[in-house]
């Protein structure tokens, strides 16, 4: 498969989501004190935009968990 790319980059799988997780970023950046902004964000470290990648998903892991335990409680 030569000149393709496996890479899903920032592509959202459920398009429907698109906004809303764009908006998850700029709540999660602003919580843990991120200075993201629209448009150009190249002022900002790897370190400072991983840590808001991974805190998304750890939110995202903790949502998920409450939701199945509620679900197995009733």
């Amino acid at each position: 498969m030569s000149g393709t790319s496996n890479s899903t980059g920032n592509k959202v799988n459920v398009p429907e989501a698109k906004a809303a997780m764009e908006q998850f970023k700029y709540e999660v950046a602003n919580e843990i004190g991120v200075p993201l902004k629209k448009g150009y964000n190249g002022d900002l470290t790897s370190a400072q935009n991983g840590y808001v990648g991974g805190y998304m998903v750890k939110k995202m892991i903790e949502a998920q968990e409450k939701m199945m335990a509620e679900k197995n409680q009733g």
